[in-house]
């Protein structure tokens, strides 16, 4: 089994949903980011998700927006990125690593060159965050060449077409989104994704992961709740790292009790189930 099917087996087993948290490669700058990086993984992330950073991220609201500016801003490059991926895989070699990166990012030089680099790296999976389902295919070859799993968006409006061809081609997670539009934090949670969800799981698609918007604890519970395998919470945790440029401490120590606190939601007793 690969890393993501050993954490879904897990999982199962504990009767346990999975707690994917994300954040930019690089913010603030290199050394701030690996400690993020870590304090994920040692609260209790069971997969992680790393954006690279991009000057138009057109998926992405404005807090992970800012949070790629300051990375740029900083002078970040794509090797600094691996840098911190390799460090993370050293330190915990059974945790999944995930890419949310965008298409740019991914052709610009050379499609082949850039998942072998990932999989050196110690990547699990890519998901190219912009790229239309029919260019997909071709990503999704490639990353499979290089022994990498590609991820693709379940929107809300999918016709059954597409999203047969989302559970087809989508390995490791299918990301469900929560709601049109952008990132960010949501008060609460947008229930339109059940049906959604089901829809996939009849498909035999990959596990879905819910996303976007997903703030507390409650909103882990209500993915769950409606047939999620794990959330993905992005926006919040980026929040703390701006809160707290001037005071890492600060910054790590949020973030470590957010992260904590939402993958105590993901644990059946305290979903009462």
């Amino acid at each position: 089994m690969n890393r993501y099917q050993k954490m879904f087996h897990r999982l199962g087993e504990e009767r346990s949903g999975a707690l994917v948290p994300f954040t930019v490669l690089g913010d603030p700058d290199p050394g701030t980011s690996l400690a993020v990086v870590r304090q994920l993984a040692a609260s209790g992330a069971d997969a992680l998700e790393l954006g690279l950073p991009f000057s138009d991220p057109v998926a992405d609201g404005p807090v992970v927006q800012a949070a790629s500016t300051r990375a740029l801003a900083a002078g970040v490059r794509q090797e600094q990125c691996w840098a911190i991926v390799e460090r993370i895989r050293d330190e915990y070699p059974d945790l999944p690593i995930g890419l949310l990166v965008y298409a740019n990012l991914v052709m610009h030089q050379d499609v082949n060159r850039f998942y072998a680099r990932a999989a050196e790296a110690g990547v699990d999976s890519v998901l190219v965050a912009d790229a239309p389902l029919i260019e997909g295919d071709a990503l999704a070859v490639a990353a499979r060449a290089h022994g990498l799993a590609p991820v693709f968006i379940a929107p809300p409006n999918a016709e059954e077409a597409r999203l047969a061809s989302i559970a087809r081609e989508s390995e490791g997670y299918v990301y469900v989104v929560s709601r049109s539009g952008v990132t960010g934090v949501d008060e609460s949670l947008r229930l339109d994704a059940r049906q959604l969800i089901a829809r996939l799981i009849a498909l035999g698609s990959a596990p879905p992961l819910l996303g976007f918007g997903i703030s507390n604890p409650d909103q882990v519970r209500s993915a769950l709740a409606i047939g999620a395998r794990g959330a993905i919470s992005g926006s919040a945790i980026v929040g703390r790292i701006e809160q707290h440029l001037g005071n890492p401490v600060e910054m790590l120590g949020s973030i470590g009790t957010f992260v904590a606190q939402m993958k105590a939601a993901t644990l059946s007793g305290d979903r009462n189930v």
